[in-house]
């Protein structure tokens, strides 16, 4: 089961990720845009993923996903760690997070991160 440390570990491993303390909190960004955070008492994390898509991931597994009510304006779901089943999905999911914030320039010069689906034409 992952923890706040592999999130750590796996985020700064993402190319041009930052850590910044906000809101008493660590937070995650890429060249200065936030696409992690690890709340409160660090057993779930906060990942970007765009409003249509995050009713139907919370519907499918709410065990693992969910809508925080104080982001609910905005394109986040929150993540239980414990609900993950490795390492490698703890990385595809923060993978997707940072697609959706790294500038175009980062997004080209890392192909092997992939594009999210329907990213192709980002720019």
């Amino acid at each position: 089961m992952p923890d706040a440390e592999d999130v750590r570990r796996t985020a700064l491993s993402l190319p041009d990720t930052t850590e910044k303390l906000a809101w008493g909190m660590p937070t995650f960004r890429v060249a200065g845009k936030m696409f992690a955070t690890l709340p409160e008492d660090e057993t779930s994390m906060a990942v970007r993923c765009p409003k249509e898509e995050r009713e139907e991931l919370a519907l499918a597994e709410p065990g693992k996903f969910w809508v925080a009510g104080h982001e609910s304006q905005f394109a986040w779901i929150r993540v239980r760690l414990a609900a993950l089943e490795d390492e490698d999905e703890l990385r595809d999911v923060l993978a997707d997070s940072w697609r959706q914030a790294a500038p175009s320039r980062l997004l080209e010069h890392h192909p092997e991160l992939g594009l999210a689906g329907g990213d192709a034409e980002r720019g």
